[in-house]
């Protein structure tokens, strides 16, 4: 993976170490982009038909197992390496009988992990509901259901792709029983990392509590004037001091919201909120709001601190390599505006999240397998208080939430 820091010196031999470094570290990231949903031992051409998940041809319907809120995901270790299902004791969990008598429709299409454009996003307006049947009562975080019987419901299969997501999600289940499926609308990542964040804080981070965060949206907009095409979800055309005071109203509420996540004692009650939270949308999509801002927010600081030769974490490098975002109000125009209408976030992109919330986000990504990249973290080398949050990915697009450590892996 990449490496985290690097610090500029001056001189002819500096500069060729410095280029040096970002060429490495861009024929990685590319290489990385070329493997990307095809298994390292596999060819991706006389497997293709295979590289699909089985799925009945009737209508189809997931249905998740309706289990009782557990406990918060701890903070796990930060040792990035492969895993094998041999590697760790295999460990029972007991789930009582109530968490899994009944089971929740969670609605899917054979489409629905895969990114789509905006016009079809506008027209799928459903998401699973309740049993109550309430409209206002949706779901963007299914309930947790058992981490293999998933596995066997998603991947029917014998082809070589789905051995390898068996044996992953079989590696996985090694750490964790269920899991949960996030709704895919292009928000996934955001989502998924989010409502980990939330679920698990024990305290409102530091970052979050400075009052000059809330003067950020008119400090940024009063010295970037390209900050206005700023594009929030379904409302376009605004005016400059709308989008700044729109903008505060949604780092206010991400810190409001956190605070009280946070002076919850049971991680229980933590869950239930954070579960009613993310049913609703108007409050769940002004959270991605303030953390697309806050990541906009962070890019300008490594690019700034970039042109002043100060020290930066690679990644940054390769942020503004892209012909597509060579500096913040491009990654602004052709990404974070396009996160949630025709695009999510882009690998790279995970590593300015993971900078903007000050969380490590640990990836575990199935179609990596038995490779030293089964487990990534984003940064791979954090910084130590992080805290970390836990996520599963078949193909770096689409992210689910592993829940319900097992006990022996928390103790």
């Amino acid at each position: 993976m990449f490496q985290r820091k690097t610090s500029k010196s001056t001189g002819p031999s500096a500069s060729a170490e410095v280029s040096q470094k970002k060429n490495t570290a861009m024929m990685n990231l590319t290489r990385r982009e070329k493997e990307k949903y095809i298994p390292s031992d596999e060819p991706s051409s006389a497997n293709a038909a295979g590289d699909q998940k089985e799925k009945p041809t009737l209508e189809t319907k997931k249905e998740c197992a309706h289990s009782g809120h557990g406990k918060a995901a701890q903070a796990h270790q930060l040792k990035a390496s492969p895993i094998s299902p041999d590697s760790h004791k295999n460990c029972e969990v007991k789930l009582s009988a109530s968490s899994s008598s009944s089971a929740k429709e969670f609605s899917v299409d054979n489409e629905e992990d895969m990114y789509r454009d905006a016009e079809e996003i506008e027209r799928e307006k459903t998401l699973p509901v309740c049993e109550t049947g309430s409209s206002e009562n949706k779901l963007s975080v299914a309930p947790e259901m058992d981490i293999i019987e998933y596995c066997q419901k998603e991947w029917r299969g014998n082809t070589p792709v789905a051995k390898r997501m068996k044996k992953g999600y079989e590696a996985v289940s090694q750490k964790f029983t269920s899991i949960r499926r996030v709704r895919g609308d292009n928000y996934c990542a955001l989502r998924a990392t989010l409502f980990q964040a939330l679920s698990q804080t024990s305290e409102l981070p530091e970052w979050l509590r400075s009052e000059d965060l809330m003067l950020l949206p008119e400090k940024l907009l009063s010295k970037y004037d390209w900050i206005q095409e700023w594009q929030l979800r379904q409302k376009l055309g605004r005016k400059m001091g709308e989008l700044s005071d729109e903008i505060k109203d949604y780092l206010i509420l991400l810190r409001k919201k956190w605070e009280s996540m946070s002076e919850m004692k049971s991680p229980v009650e933590r869950q239930a909120a954070c579960d009613e939270l993310f049913t609703n949308e108007e409050e769940e999509y002004s959270l991605y709001e303030a953390v697309k801002f806050l990541m906009l927010k962070t890019a300008i600081e490594l690019y700034d601190d970039d042109k002043k030769r100060k020290e930066v974490p690679v990644f940054s490098w390769l942020l503004f390599a892209r012909d597509t975002s060579s500096n913040p109000s491009q990654l602004m125009n052709n990404h974070l505006n396009q996160i949630g209408h025709t695009g999510g976030l882009e690998q790279v992109e995970m590593f300015l999240l993971a900078y903007a919330l000050q969380h490590t986000i640990r990836v575990y990504r199935l179609y990596k397998y038995n490779t030293d990249e089964f487990i990534t973290l984003y940064p791979n080398d954090p910084e130590a208080d992080w805290p970390v949050v836990t996520l599963i990915t078949e193909d770096d697009r689409h992210y689910n939430i592993p829940v319900r450590m097992c006990e022996e892996t928390s103790l």
